[in-house]
């Protein structure tokens, strides 16, 4: 299973989001693609990945390949996290055939109602669905 992580601004999420894939499911092949280079490095440091890139085109590429594209909601809209997704990131994103597990987050202009802040439930809810769809394909 090819599974994509992209994540902006600082990686702290992206990072998060792979430690906690390799760990739940160590034989998933990851990509992670930080949309600058500080996002990269973050998510580069916790050696989860079996590739990383930067920016908008590794967006588009790694999209093609992807399974599972996971991330913040921001990823698949435009000028989302401070203007880091650019349009064609979040086009990519949303028009691939892969199964996207977005994580939403109350930041940067947007509120998705019934969300609180923080809940390490979401991250949880995120990877027992990411464990789901590994098995069906399995």
């Amino acid at each position: 299973m090819n599974i994509l992580v992209v994540d902006g601004q600082g990686g702290r999420l992206g990072r998060k989001l792979l430690e906690s894939i390799r760990k739940n499911c160590p034989d998933a092949s990851i990509t992670a693609v930080g949309t600058n280079s500080m996002a990269t490095e973050y998510m580069m440091s916790s050696n989860c990945a079996n590739q990383l890139a930067t920016g908008e085109n590794a967006v588009i590429v790694a999209c093609r390949t992807a399974q599972i594209i996971v991330g913040p909601f921001g990823i698949a809209t435009a000028d989302a996290m401070m203007g880091e997704i650019t349009p064609a990131m979040a086009n990519a994103v949303a028009s691939s055939a892969a199964y996207r597990v977005l994580i939403p987050m109350n930041m940067c202009n947007t509120y998705v109602a019934g969300v609180m802040k923080g809940s390490a439930a979401i991250l949880e809810d995120a990877m027992n669905h990411i464990k789901e769809l590994m098995e069906k394909h399995a």
